[in-house]
């Protein structure tokens, strides 16, 4: 079955695939390859298979993109884009940026109200405090913020109505995890929070990062990057919410170099966003995901025929020499595994990664493990700008469908692994948050860091709307999942937008006793 070229007949089309449970192999258009054949297959966990998402795959995107617009609209399909947002976007609060953001969840990612109230845990920055908008990476703190649970969307604030908790951490706990290395900058890092039982023992495992830089903010060694974990406790009445403990700080992984690209190999490297949950397949047993890059050298000629993942025998199959030789070989992404080795989640030892994207991608940030009808989806995210010469794709989220959480995993959407990007003119050039040109679209760089919620849920933040630079959380939006298709609800909210930094719990834990003071 061949798929319409023109954008009308591409939706119908899909949205006719997705409505009957059809899979596409292909999005047909002149000089695209067809994707690499992938069979969902699970494996044991603890098995030395890792899945690829190739540039056969990733070329799909291309397939999917219009090469007609005008130039800065859209080129993407609309059921794959992020609703435009209002450039009159509310601040979610005056004296903190936020960006990556994750709810209490249980270890099957139920998210967790607690006794009437909603919270969250985001990276946070001061913007009164100096430094640029860019530059709160390096000063990141991981703040909370709650509100009143199972209130409508619609009868809350524009912003959201969170509440601002403060820092979730004591001032230099962090740092305690790496000695006396030197250090200029402890930055705080995404990661996940997992309550423990019913009383409000919270776990929230994240990346310690440990920075020694000049004044001029060069780096004089590598970054140090640590999956950390710390408890504390939550308490709420009915005035809001606060946590105590959170002082004692555990390191769980450092890369190894050998799985995991460490800074010795490459001073970029990725190593961050700890991601835990329990497998109803493997009872007994605690797994985490998270961001690394493929364990070779920076620059070393590693890519493979199967990295570009094209048969014999299509036309539109590249070169691997030339491949390796137009840079390719600097984006060497993949998602890491590990499995905790006592019950008390704080050992744990790496396995081989679930998924590379060696000469595709040098980012696969934040991912998530998501079950549905029987299927383990891979959700992460990534930028366009970290895209391999000779592929592309917008800033967004995307993902990848199994039958385990090891498994040859498939890229959703016509082999592409798309789920939902910015509105992007892929015909374009790139640009940045803080210089956009002026011929991309000016929602390009709209939202970023994506988490995807029960119900097919999904966050983000602001970066930018055209000149407006953002760090409030953005609207949500809802994706509709069927198999290797998703299709964005264009239904839910007003044109597919719901409330800004709508987060809501599906879980209560109710109050026991009196409200308390």
């Amino acid at each position: 079955m061949s798929a319409p070229t023109s954008a009308l007949g591409r939706f119908a089309w899909t949205t006719a695939l997705f409505l009957g449970g059809a899979t596409p192999a292909a999005f047909a258009q002149d000089g695209i390859p067809e994707p690499t054949p992938h069979s969902q297959v699970a494996f044991d966990p603890e098995v030395n298979f890792t899945a690829r998402w190739t540039r056969a795959d990733a070329r799909q995107i291309e397939a999917m993109s219009d090469p007609t617009v005008p130039a800065g609209e859209n080129s993407l399909p609309p059921w794959l884009t992020m609703p435009d947002i209002d450039a009159g976007f509310p601040e979610t609060n005056p004296d903190v940026w936020v960006w990556d953001t994750w709810p209490i969840t249980d270890m099957a990612a139920n998210q967790i109200s607690f006794q009437g109230w909603e919270i969250v845990f985001s990276l946070t920055a001061d913007p009164h405090a100096g430094y640029a908008f860019d530059d709160r990476h390096v000063n990141a703190r991981i703040g909370y913020f709650y509100r009143k649970a199972d209130i409508p969307a619609s009868e809350r604030p524009a912003n959201g109505g969170w509440i601002y908790g403060g820092n979730a951490f004591p001032d230099g706990a962090s740092a305690k995890i790496f000695g006396d290395i030197p250090m200029t900058h402890n930055p705080e890092w995404s990661g996940s929070a997992r309550i423990v039982n019913n009383g409000g023992k919270v776990s929230v495992y994240y990346t310690a990062m440990a920075f020694n830089r000049t004044p001029e903010g060069q780096d004089i060694n590598p970054a140090v990057a640590v999956l950390a974990r710390t408890d504390g406790h939550l308490h709420a009445n009915h005035k809001g919410v606060w946590f105590t403990g959170f002082d004692d700080h555990v390191e769980l992984l450092r890369p190894d170099g050998f799985y995991y690209q460490s800074g010795e190999q490459n001073p970029f490297y990725n190593f961050r966003d700890p991601f835990p949950f329990e497998d109803p397949a493997h009872p007994g047993k605690t797994f985490m995901v998270f961001e690394g890059n493929t364990a070779v050298v920076r620059g070393a000629r590693a890519c493979t025929e199967a990295d570009l993942g094209y048969a014999p025998d299509d036309p539109d199959r590249e070169d691997l020499d030339e491949v390796m030789d137009s840079g390719a070989i600097f984006q060497m992404a993949n998602v890491g595994l590990a499995v905790a080795t006592n019950k008390q989640l704080t050992k744990w030892k790496f396995l081989p990664p679930i998924l590379s994207a060696n000469c595709v991608n040098d980012q696969t940030e934040r991912p998530q493990i998501y079950l549905k009808d029987g299927k383990y989806y891979l959700f992460t995210i990534t930028h366009r700008h970290t895209y391999a010469a000779g592929v592309d794709g917008p800033d967004g989220v995307m993902g990848f469908v199994g039958d385990g959480i090891r498994s040859d995993f498939e890229p959703m959407n016509g082999g592409s692994g798309l789920v939902l990007g910015n509105p992007t003119d892929l015909n374009g050039p790139v640009g940045t948050p803080a210089m956009q040109d002026p011929t991309q679209n000016p929602r390009t760089f709209q939202s970023y860091s994506h988490y995807v919620m029960p119900d097919g849920l999904v966050t983000s933040f602001i970066d930018a709307v055209g000149p407006r630079r953002g760090g409030s959380y953005a609207p949500t939006v809802r994706i509709e999942i069927n198999d290797t298709l998703s299709v964005l609800d264009a239904d839910y909210g007003v044109d597919g937008l719901g409330g800004y930094g709508d987060i809501p719990a599906n879980i209560a834990i109710p109050r026991k006793g009196p409200k308390g003071p």
